[in-house]
This record gives C-alpha cells, sequence and structure tokens, in this order.
C-alpha cells in the first residue's frame, strides 16, 4: 500500500505541471475576453485589425514558446534528469505568472507569456516521461492518463477563476497570476521527490535505482533491474550526434517516432485548442451573449470535459489505446459537423437591417457581413451596420463581436461543442500522450519525446495563431469543416497504421514496432 501510496503521489506532484499547463493554457480565453472589452486597458485604442493581431499573439506566444523548450529539452533532460526538468518548469511557471499579473504593458503581458511557455514546454515533456518510468506496467496507462486528466481539471479550474473574476477591475491580472500558487507547491514537493528509476539506471547508478524502486514498488525489483540494464546495455555508446542518427535510421524506433508525431499533429489539427483557448468567444460566436456568461458556460462545458476523463482512465487499461483513439476520433468527427452545421444555419439566418446612412458601413445589410468587415450591427428598430466606434446606439442592442442567433442555432452550437470535449476528453486528449511516453527505447526517449512534444506545441501553435483569420477566410462553419475533414483523415490513418501498446513493457515496445506495418492484418 506504501508502494502505490508514493507512486500516487509522485504522479501528483508532477502532475501539477500538466494542471499549470492546462490552466495557462484555458485561462487565456476568458482573460482575453476581459482584456479586449476593457475601456482603458492594455489593448484600448487599437484598432479591430491590430486588436487582433494581439490577441492572437498574446494567446500564440505561449505556444511557440512551449514548442521551442519542448523540442531542445530532449538533450538536457537526459543529461541532468527528469526530476531537474520539472524543477525548472516550476521556476518558469512561477516568474512567468508574476510577470503577467504586474504587467504594466502588453509588451511586458507577452514576455510573461512567454515565460510562462517555457515552462508549459519542459512540463509537457518531462511530466509524462518522468510518471512513465516511474509507474508499475499495470498501472501505466491509468497514471499517465491521470496526468493528462490534470491538464483537464487545470483548463476547468481557470475558467471557474475566470467567472470569478470577470467583473472585478482588471480581473485579468489575477486570472493569470493565481498560477504562482501551485508554481510554488510543485517546486517545493518536487524537492522531495526521487529521481526515474530508469534514468538512474542509464547513468549506472544502480543502488541509488534500487533504493527508489524499492519506494515505489510491491514486487521483485531485481528482475526489473535486469530488464531495464539489458536493453541500456543493447543501446549503449549512444553520444548526442548518435542519438539523433540512429533514431532516424534505426526502424523500429523511427517507425515509432511517426506514429508518434502523427498522434501529437492530429491531436492539435482536430481543432482542440481552438475550443480551449477560444472557448469564450466560440460561445459568444454562438449568439449567447456578454463576456460574463460566454465565460461561465465555457466553464460548464470544461467541468464536463473534466469529468469525461474519467471515461480515459477508466478504459486506457481495459479497452486499450488503439480502440479509445479510434472511439474518440469517431466522437470527434461527428460533433465537429454539428458544430459546423449549427454555425451555417445561425450565418444563413443572421439579423437583417435597412441600408444605413454611414459612408463605410452602411450597404451591409446583414449582420453577419457587417461584422466581417470590421463594423458594428444596431439590432434595434429597423436596424443597421455603422463604424465600430457608433455611439447612437442602446448598448444592449450593439454588436461588434458576434451576432445574436435564434436559441436553436445557439444552443446546437453548445451541444456540439459539448459532445467534442467528452468524444475528446475520452481517448485523443490523454492517448497520444500515453502511448509517447511509452513506445521509445531508453536510449532515444528523452530526444524523441522532445521531438513528438514538440510537434504537438508547434500545429498547437498554427491553430490557435490561425483560428480568428481562419474564420475570417473560410467563415466560421468552414474552418470547423475543415477540422472534420482532418479528423476524418486521422481516424483512417491510426486505423491502419497504430499499434496496441497495452501490456507491454517498456522495453518491448521495439519488437511491437518491427511487426507488420498495417495492423487491421498483422
Amino acid at each position: 500500500m506504501a508502494e502505490k501510496t508514493t507512486v500516487y503521489l509522485l504522479t501528483l506532484l508532477a502532475g501539477i505541471g500538466g494542471f499549470l499547463f492546462g490552466y495557462d493554457t484555458g485561462v487565456v480565453s476568458g482573460a482575453m475576453r476581459v482584456l479586449v472589452d476593457e475601456k482603458d486597458g492594455l489593448l484600448a485604442g487599437l484598432d479591430d485589425e491590430v486588436r487582433d493581431v494581439w490577441h492572437e499573439l498574446i494567446v500564440a506566444s505561449t505556444v511557440g514558446s512551449a514548442a521551442l523548450f519542448a523540442l531542445f529539452a530532449g538533450f538536457p533532460t537526459e543529461i541532468f534528469g527528469r526530476k531537474i526538468c520539472i524543477l525548472l518548469a516550476s521556476v518558469f511557471f512561477i516568474a512567468g505568472s508574476v510577470l503577467m499579473a504586474a504587467a504594466p504593458t502588453k509588451e511586458i503581458l507577452l514576455v510573461g507569456r512567454i515565460v510562462v511557455g517555457g515552462g508549459i514546454g519542459l512540463a509537457s515533456m518531462c511530466g509524462p516521461v518522468y510518471i512513465s518510468e516511474a509507474a508499475p506496467q499495470h498501472m501505466r496507462g491509468m497514471l499517465t492518463v491521470i496526468n493528462n486528466a490534470l491538464v483537464i481539471f487545470g483548463q476547468f479550474v481557470a475558467t471557474v477563476v475566470c467567472g470569478l473574476f470577470v467583473d472585478v477591475n482588471q480581473g485579468w491580472r489575477y486570472m493569470l497570476g493565481l498560477a504562482a500558487i501551485p508554481g510554488v507547491l510543485q517546486l517545493i514537493g518536487f524537492l522531495f521527490m526521487p529521481k526515474s528509476p530508469r534514468w538512474l539506471l542509464s547513468k549506472g547508478k544502480v543502488d541509488d535505482a534500487r533504493d527508489v524502486l524499492r519506494k515505489i514498488r510491491n514486487t521483485d525489483i531485481e528482475e526489473e533491474i535486469k530488464e531495464i540494464q539489458s536493453a541500456i546495455a543493447n543501446n549503449s555508446n549512444h553520444g548526442i550526434k548518435k542519438v539523433i542518427k540512429s533514431t532516424f535510421s534505426h526502424s523500429p524506433t523511427r517507425r515509432a517516432l511517426i506514429i508518434g508525431c502523427s498522434l501529437q499533429m492530429f491531436q492539435q489539427l482536430s481543432g482542440i485548442n481552438t475550443l480551449m483557448y477560444y472557448s469564450a468567444t466560440v460561445v459568444q460566436m454562438a449568439g449567447i451573449g456578454s463576456a460574463a456568461s460566454a465565460i461561465w458556460i465555457s466553464a460548464g462545458i470544461s467541468g464536463l470535459y473534466f469529468l469525461a476523463c474519467a471515461i480515459g482512465i477508466g478504459l486506457v487499461e481495459r479497452l486499450g489505446r488503439r480502440k479509445l483513439i479510434l472511439l474518440s476520433l469517431g466522437g470527434v468527427i461527428i460533433s465537429l459537423v454539428l458544430i459546423g452545421v449549427g454555425f451555417q444555419l445561425a450565418d444563413g439566418n443572421s439579423p437583417t437591417g435597412e441600408p444605413s446612412s454611414d459612408s463605410t458601413c452602411g450597404s451591409y445589410t446583414s449582420c453577419g457581413s457587417c461584422l466581417d468587415n470590421s463594423c458594428g450591427f444596431c439590432h434595434a428598430g429597423s436596424g443597421g451596420c455603422y463604424v465600430s466606434n457608433y455611439t447612437s446606439c442602446e448598448p444592449a442592442d450593439w454588436y461588434t463581436d458576434y451576432c445574436p442567433a435564434a436559441p436553436a442555432y445557439s444552443w446546437t452550437i453548445i451541444v456540439g461543442l459539448t459532445f467534442y470535449l467528452v468524444s475528446f476528453a475520452a481517448g485523443m486528449a490523454p492517448v497520444p500522450w500515453t502511448i509517447n511516453s511509452e513506445i521509445f527505447p531508453l536510449w532515444s526517449r528523452s530526444f524523441a519525446t522532445s521531438v513528438t512534444t514538440g510537434t504537438n506545441w508547434i500545429f498547437n501553435l498554427i491553430i490557435s495563431i490561425t483560428f480568428l483569420s481562419l474564420t475570417r477566410l473560410l467563415t466560421r462553419y468552414g474552418a470547423f469543416y475543415l477540422y472534420c475533414g482532418i479528423s476524418c483523415l486521422a481516424w483512417t490513418i491510426f486505423f491502419f497504421f497504430l499499434p496496441e501498446t497495452r501490456g507491454k513493457s517498456l522495453e518491448e515496445m521495439e519488437a511491437l514496432f518491427s511487426g507488420s506495418l498495417f495492423i487491421p492484418w498483422k
């Protein structure tokens, strides 16, 4: 029992990095809605296009920073260990949160977001590997899924915090700054956690590794030590250059890397972080109402997203990784069709008005076309389109960010969004991280995991920085139809090429990826 307690404790402490990963990526949705609406805030006085650029930049800078740190964290993590990597991530979280809370300008806020991104990149790369290497084989899938559940819990807490501070003066400072508290808890708690036993054995510290394994195992540890040492001996003398070369030239490892990168790429290209980073914006796009109501609806949806993690925790070892991915993607595809149809119906039935006397915007008669051209729509009397700083319309009837929609259309989108998040949480959210933490040989694990994690953040960056622009180029429903098409492609690829890793030790993965390329006929 004591062994299990230690394993759960180190999972939860390492998982604080996952929690902060989720909190800092989730809180920006609500914080930006408040910041954009502030009359004398950091973005006040900017025209709509410049404001949107800063909106996307503040969101995407964290993602870009995370991608860089994840890509280059592999070898330092291999040299100094997983524990040091996680402690460093805590420092980044604390420093970035303080910078954002105290930011006097939008440029300092941007710097804070970049620093936090460094913490996210380190935590997302090191956390799952540390947990996977410390976990007993029969608990590995569940524990790595718990880590991902903490990511989602962080996103849920972020939306609740946003709801609590949405009406507070400069409430976004509290939203962004509170992440320092769990960062301090992780920094202190992880000082007392053991180093990865597999990393210790790779450095020849057998006695230290044995001491760690005695604390986290209730089975014979000598057999496990021999198995790990045998794998290390078979793949010894791998310097940095040789690790890189061997990862791409060794067929099983190369195939594992391609699968791992594909999982991370399609996780992002299915649109998840569009809906997390911009969830309040998407809800407002659906015509729900004010920033406050949009944030609280987002909080409710995120809460359901977190609860749905129980599906993944319960099924990842029973059903297996492969089946869970395919079922999850099936639900994602159906959900994206529903969201796209909802937006298409809302856009097709956008409120209309008479041509107005405004020389810039007066020719646009529908709310949708009005807002698409950076104007504002007055939904009172005969209606009309005017420049965005028009002041003769009552605030309750004035729309600049979204168009009012019939309840049937709005709730079609909300139902689709809810079903999407439940489907995604069950499989596509945790399983790519679980698989990537277990499929690489020890000699390549740090490098390969940094590549796959970097892939996730690069495509995360692409999605987050293009969403608002994409909705203008393809329309709102067109963007979600695009994500749906990409998800269909992902389902097909994983059906044919993704093997089942459940029940395999970390040292048995090479044989798994040496088998048939086409999985259905294996």
